[in-house]
């Protein structure tokens, strides 16, 4: 079969011949109609994140959506190594596939699954989002950004502020949800005053951080009291990603004055398996209502190694199609 192989670390996958899966005890083998191409697939293959591959070569692509052998469509998370989402088959646990509901198609599927669940889980599962409550998403123009403006205002968010540096992307983001918009690519003295002006006198409940870096620096100075006073109410920022940079300064006066609590979300973070089944169902349901969606593109497998080195993809999800 083809798939999309890792032969060295750093390098992209190539498209070429791949030894067939086989099922395993509790296992199922998926006929793979689209994978989407995402941050996590690229950091792994550079070996820069804390799952990368150990053993190669190996099939890229941590999910995917598909069909069984009994013709149901499902998406799927966490093929068995060596295989992947990027090939024309893979296998996977059975616990792992989960069925895509009438009104949503394959390529919007899998790019939603690991991006939607990760926005979910940040908002509903880490900082336990109540309805009311002010949102600040830093790196809302993102795909997994543009989603979660999306679901904080499905949960009842009072007011989503969206801060993002594509102004394209950042332009629209009012007609999914965003209330109010930042962009950061403008020099910190003015990005503080918007940030302090966008808080209010109330402040932000909840921030969901896809960039941590020189961006979360600046905010975090914002935060800061320089009086006595008790602080009115807490504020989580939940880290999910790291593109501006994977460390922050974080002076220890903020910690003091304020009620900031800095959660992580992700694989050490993950809710019972129920709860997560129970929010898939709920996340695909306002997909197929067309309450949620996603910008997807699709690329062929053929064409792997260019669409791996793509840039500037405008808040649109690659969709690997074998």
């Amino acid at each position: 079969m083809n798939a999309a192989v890792l032969h060295a670390l750093g390098k992209p996958p190539r498209f070429e011949s791949f030894p067939e899966p086989s099922a395993g005890e509790g296992e199922v083998i998926v006929n793979v109609r689209a994978a989407a191409l995402k941050p996590v697939d690229k950091a792994m293959a550079r070996g820069e994140h804390y799952a990368s591959f150990r053993e190669l070569p190996v099939v890229c692509g941590l999910d995917g959506a598909g069909r069984l052998e009994d013709g149901s469509r499902v998406v799927f998370a966490g093929p068995r190594r060596p295989h992947g989402a990027m090939a024309q088959r893979t296998a996977v646990a059975r616990a792992r596939c989960f069925p895509i509901p009438d009104g949503v198609d394959d390529d919007s599927a899998a790019a939603l699954l690991n991006p939607g669940m990760s926005a979910w889980f940040a908002l509903t599962w880490r900082a336990q989002l109540a309805k009311g409550e002010t949102v600040l998403i830093l790196g809302a123009t993102g795909v997994t950004g543009k989603l979660a403006v999306q679901i904080a205002k499905l949960h009842g968010a009072g007011r989503v502020v969206a801060a993002g540096r594509n102004e394209p992307v950042l332009s629209t983001l009012g007609s999914l949800g965003a209330d109010a918009t930042i962009r950061l690519d403008t020099p910190d003295q003015d990005l503080t005053a918007v940030f302090v002006r966008e808080a209010g006198a109330i402040g932000f409940d909840v921030v969901i951080d896809f960039l941590w870096g020189h961006p979360t620096e600046v905010l975090l100075a914002t935060l800061g009291r320089a009086d006595f006073a008790a602080a009115r109410s807490r504020v989580r920022l939940v880290e999910v990603g790291e593109s501006a940079g994977p460390a922050i300064s974080l002076p220890a006066a903020v910690l003091r004055s304020t009620k900031l609590e800095i959660l992580g979300s992700g694989s050490g973070a993950v809710p019972p398996l129920d709860t997560i089944v129970d929010s898939y169902h709920q996340m695909m349901s306002y997909a197929a209502s067309g309450e949620l969606r996603v910008d997807t593109e699709r690329v062929s497998l053929a064409g792997i190694e260019a669409a791996w080195e793509r840039q500037h993809l405008q808040g649109r999800r690659l969709v690997v199609i074998p």
